[in-house]
């Protein structure tokens, strides 16, 4: 049986603080899913130009040092959860109780104030990749927040036609950020019309039972996937692919990318499919 979601917010609008951190902005919203994982959004700088998929630094400042008093910002690689056209930034992450940076960012409200890094950066991107017609779309865990940026970018759906997110997790409770993300998707004001139910949602469990169990990894390796969508299983002609999870899976999914015939491209030297090498940990 699904265990029942708790998910507490708080979206009271916030009222812009002055700056008092280095590259400041302010909190204007947090929602928790669980109680290991939360959303938020905060303000956009007038002068940030970021592409879908791409992630910054974002934090706090530390604990006072104990002979000087003197603080240094706590810094982490997140990735912008929200689309390059939005006007705030959204993020999504995990909450570990003995972390140096989430153990303090879980207890964020609105108003509150985190540091962010102008400097967007990231290789889930659409220019790392080549022309092709079905993009794949792989995430466990908070890897899922490029993709939650990218699934409402519409360049995704003028340049594929067909997008297949797959999201692994070990409980059905942590699934729910994305599954309201793609749920809202057919009836956003802004791409609505361009998403044309293009996207295949995949979600599946590890631990609790679910409609669909086991790693995605597997279910690609024993054809389960492609039995359960109707769809020939992936080849560099027609498939393209983004990964973001913990760095296992991405050097499993790698390894079946390439026993694929996919190659890994880069902003660089685009091809047919890419990882991101900065998880929040």
């Amino acid at each position: 049986m699904n265990k029942a979601l708790n998910v507490t917010q708080n979206t009271a609008q916030a009222v812009p603080a002055t700056p008092t951190l280095p590259d400041a902005q302010t909190v204007t919203s947090v929602k928790h899913w669980t109680d290991r994982l939360f959303s938020f959004r905060v303000s956009r700088p007038a002068s940030l130009r970021f592409r879908s998929g791409e992630f910054v630094m974002i934090g706090l400042m530390g604990d006072p040092h104990p002979e000087t008093g003197k603080q240094k910002p706590l810094l982490r690689a997140y990735s912008i959860a929200s689309p390059a056209w939005d006007d705030e930034l959204e993020f999504y992450s995990i909450k570990v109780q003995d972390g140096p940076l989430t153990s303090k960012l879980q207890h964020i409200q609105p108003g509150d104030q985190i540091i962010l890094r102008p400097k967007p950066v990231g290789t889930l991107v659409h220019d790392a990749l080549l022309p092709g017609k079905r993009l794949w779309l792989f995430a466990t865990g908070t890897g899922f927040a490029p993709f939650a940026s990218l699934l409402r970018e519409p360049e995704t759906y003028e340049k594929f036609d067909e997008i297949i997110m797959t999201h692994t997790c070990r409980d059905v409770a942590e699934l729910a950020y994305g599954a309201e993300l793609v749920a809202s998707l057919n009836d956003d004001p802004l791409i609505g019309e361009l998403v044309e139910n293009k996207v295949r949602y995949y979600p599946t469990t590890t631990r609790e039972q679910s409609p669909k169990m086991g790693r995605i990894t597997t279910l690609l390796e024993n054809g389960t996937v492609f039995e359960d969508l109707g769809i020939p299983p992936i080849n560099a002609e027609t498939d393209r692919g983004m990964v973001c999870g913990s760095l296992d899976f991405n050097k499993d999914i790698k390894v079946l990318m390439e026993s694929f015939g996919l190659e890994e491209g880069a902003n660089s030297d685009p091809k047919h499919y890419v990882v991101e090498k900065a998880f929040v940990g």
